[in-house]
């Protein structure tokens, strides 16, 4: 006989599923306190207001997912400036230039106008007549654009100014004092020191794009008759990064990045289209050179350049005199570097030409003569084994007619000279501004190199400042060859390029 007091096996079961329920419940209203409950999600993921007391340097580990961010340590926090510094520089565009009505280059996001061939038809889209000295508006606008912005400056890898220096500086150069050439640098540098962003690191963290060269920043005197304006001699902009164009061989702040080129592709497949069509053009001519002479600079090798092209049946010369219109169209240019296999770049008005940038997208192997034209400069954005891509001709050998360039590269082979062509080519991505108004999915541009470039210097100093260790006050006349150390390194010494750098007075 069975016991009468015995309970059916299934009210366990559904005492089970009831208490199951009930703990799933209490767990879905616990997560949900938890996140609404005290605030949102955006207050809850606020750090402190930032002082020089806090700990800038301790990585923030707070998440409401586990998931790991691909921001973490990549974010940039952008300073939200008074129009006065861009602008409304950029609405007095009329004023920018003596020379140039720069109000058609600062269109398109800073890229100027669509290309056009001699007859005025246009050539192909992604590539604009690009004016060498809007790169801080194109960098500015890729900013806006840069996947990891943050409006939480204690969460940013580093801290981007956008007061457009090269463009405020050009439109006072010439016939302007020194107040009015200061007046916006002073301005901004009296606005920064008082954020509380700055006090942090006391602005190692920030940097800005000046789209000129260094020297147009580096007066150290306030006498009228000296050139520029001192941006780079304040001791608030020592404490930033600087990107210059051509920068300074004897200075530690400031860092070369790329002349904007012609060529700014929207995605992926027009670098690859470009690549490809560099890869396969004929070029009839060995080597070639655009430029004009310095007859009043005898230290300059233009002349002797231009002589041994005039004299070799395989150089095209494009000659850039006043009556010379052709070397003033994009199009005649590009087309000259594209048939060429090589194209001479000696220094000019400065170490650095734009020319270098426009021949090596074209897939024309540039010729060196300085090793402060590209070699010690765009350590950011070119392979420290320069042999790769380029070829280098001290310009003392030509001074002193020792090397006939036209001998010189005839002795490089022709397989050589296509496995150099594919090396630049693969540089391309890198070495061009993307059109700001898009991004490329997977290549990195020069923005993203010189973003990247800047990221880790301020990562390592913040990760020495950690550890405790001293500033190790090196000596900024050997700052070319610090550039130049490999991952490891810390010591430098004699070096082959020494005496290209013998003269210190420029720093």
């Amino acid at each position: 006989m069975l016991n009468s007091t015995r309970k059916d096996p299934r009210s366990h079961l559904c005492l089970l599923l009831f208490l199951s329920v009930v703990f799933w419940l209490f767990l879905v209203h616990t997560r949900f306190v938890t996140i609404n409950g005290g605030g949102t999600i955006d207050e809850f993921s606020k750090q402190e207001p930032i002082s020089s007391q806090t700990q800038p340097f301790k990585p923030d580990n707070r998440t409401v997912e586990t998931k790991r961010d691909p921001c973490e340590g990549r974010y940039i926090y952008v300073h939200d400036l008074p129009p006065q510094f861009n602008e409304d520089i950029l609405k007095d565009c009329n004023s920018l230039s003596l020379w140039n009505n720069m109000c058609k280059f600062i269109s398109n996001a800073g890229l100027g106008p669509p290309f056009e061939n001699d007859e005025g038809g246009i050539l192909n889209s992604g590539l604009y007549a690009t004016n060498q000295f809007t790169v801080e508006v194109i960098f500015h606008n890729r900013m806006k654009q840069y996947e990891c912005l943050t409006q939480d400056s204690s969460m940013a890898a580093a801290i981007f100014v956008p007061f457009y220096a090269g463009l405020d500086i050009t439109r006072h150069l010439w016939g302007f004092n020194v107040s009015v050439r200061d007046a916006s640098t002073l301005a901004l540098m009296d606005w920064l020191v008082k954020r509380p962003e700055w006090k942090v690191m006391g602005g190692k963290d920030h940097f800005l794009v000046a789209g000129r060269i260094t020297w147009d920043f580096r007066r150290s005197n306030n006498q009228d008759s000296q050139w520029g304006s001192k941006l780079l001699s304040l001791p608030a902009a020592k404490n930033m990064s600087i990107l210059v164009i051509e920068s300074s061989a004897w200075s530690f702040n400031d860092f070369a990045i790329p002349y904007p080129t012609y060529f700014h592709p929207a995605k992926d497949a027009d670098v690859y289209e470009w690549q490809d069509r560099m890869r396969k053009l004929e070029r009839p001519w060995l080597f070639s050179f655009a430029g004009a002479p310095r007859p009043g600079y005898p230290e300059l090798i233009r002349g002797q350049i231009i002589e041994q092209c005039n004299n070799s049946k395989l150089c095209k010369l494009l000659e850039c005199s006043s009556k010379e219109t052709k070397c003033h169209s994009p199009s005649s240019v590009m087309k000259m570097f594209q048939s060429s296999m090589f194209c001479l770049q000696p220094p000019g008005d400065s170490f650095t030409r734009r020319s270098s940038f426009d021949s090596m997208l074209a897939g024309c192997i540039p010729v060196f003569f300085h090793p402060a034209t590209a070699y010690t400069q765009y350590t950011w954005h070119l392979p420290r084994n320069y042999s790769k891509y380029s070829v280098f001709i001290a310009e003392d050998d030509i001074r002193k007619m020792n090397v006939s360039i036209e001998e010189r590269l005839l002795q490089i082979s022709p397989e050589q000279v296509k496995i150099m062509r594919e090396e630049l080519i693969s540089l391309m991505s890198r070495l061009t501004y993307a059109d700001p108004r898009s991004k490329l999915e997977t290549l990195k541009d020069a923005f993203d190199v010189s973003v990247e470039g800047v990221i880790n210097k301020v990562t390592k100093l913040r990760k020495d400042i950690i550890e405790g260790h001293e500033d190790p006050k090196l000596d900024e006349k050997m700052a070319w060859k610090y550039a130049l150390l490999e991952e490891g390194q810390s010591e430098v010494g004699p070096h082959e390029w020494d005496r290209f750098f013998s003269d210190v007075s420029k720093g």
